[in-house]
């Protein structure tokens, strides 16, 4: 009995490793491409790009790459220290996890110049998994990387949940709260993610980059307060945030802007 259980939980396992669970769910038949319930003639796009980031996203790509070849155009891939992977078609970064580092800012970089190249006539599919967030290093102007470290470090140790951590995380962000897919639009883009939270809220998971954002600076900035952080942030972090609330900096894009409706959501616990 105990032999079939570990087969049965080693096949469980192995069942929905994300390399494999990315094949499982995009499939190609001639023209026709499946990603799970979505179908997309692949005549109908000029390129395909590739975007993914997390602690899975190496895995996660090498399925996809396994699927498309070298019908991506290019793509890039950010993910921990330690979970790089050889991939074919994409190129990747190593990058720090939880604090952010400077080699998520330039791997986070690259996404962003990948992603301002797509049109109305490309493809785009976001691989984005547990650890995204963090990977997905960037920061606003006036802020420094130190300034960010300093702010992740005290919202990891403050006893803020996941949840709180990532509304003040899209707000010192240009790609994170549905920024990324502002940027994307109008292309075409289909999003695989992995769910580490619970509740699997689709704008918490990874900081919501590709899903609207219903939180403000104001609920950042309550966070701050509910904690007694405005001492020890940055000057230039609590100074920017204020900023936003006030006005003076535009809030991240809400789940009604027509951004996301060019945007499909499919995710997976």
């Amino acid at each position: 009995m105990k032999k079939i259980a570990e087969l049965i939980f080693f096949a469980g396992v192995n069942g929905v490793l994300p390399e494999k669970l990315m094949q499982s769910q995009v499939k190609l038949s001639g023209d026709l491409l499946q990603v799970a319930e979505k179908r997309f003639p692949l005549s109908r796009f000029r390129h395909i790009y590739v975007l993914a980031a997390g602690k899975a996203a190496a895995s996660m790509s090498r399925g996809v790459e396994k699927v498309l070849g070298d019908k991506i155009t290019n793509g890039h891939v950010v993910t921990k220290y330690g979970h790089g992977m050889n991939l074919n078609y994409l190129t990747l970064t190593e990058a720090g996890h939880p604090i952010p580092d400077a080699e998520g800012v330039k791997g986070t970089q690259k996404i962003v110049n990948i992603a301002r190249k797509a049109t109305e006539d490309d493809l785009v599919i976001c691989l984005i998994s547990g650890g995204a967030s963090a990977l997905m290093a960037d920061f606003p102007e006036g802020v420094t990387l130190d300034d960010l470290k300093r702010t992740n470090e005290l919202l990891t140790k403050c006893g803020a949940n996941i949840t709180e951590i990532n509304t003040v995380r899209k707000h010192l962000s240009k790609i994170k709260g549905g920024q990324l897919a502002r940027i994307l639009f109008p292309a075409t883009t289909v999003c695989l993610i992995l769910s580490d939270v619970v509740g699997d809220r689709l704008d918490v998971i990874a900081s919501g980059p590709t899903v609207g954002d219903s939180s403000s600076f104001a609920d950042a900035l309550t966070i701050i307060d509910k904690y007694s952080l405005q001492n020890r942030l940055p000057s230039s972090v609590l100074h920017y945030l204020l900023e936003g609330a006030d006005g003076s900096i535009a809030d991240t894009p809400k789940p009604d802007n027509p951004v996301f409706s060019k945007c499909a959501q499919l995710h997976y616990r």
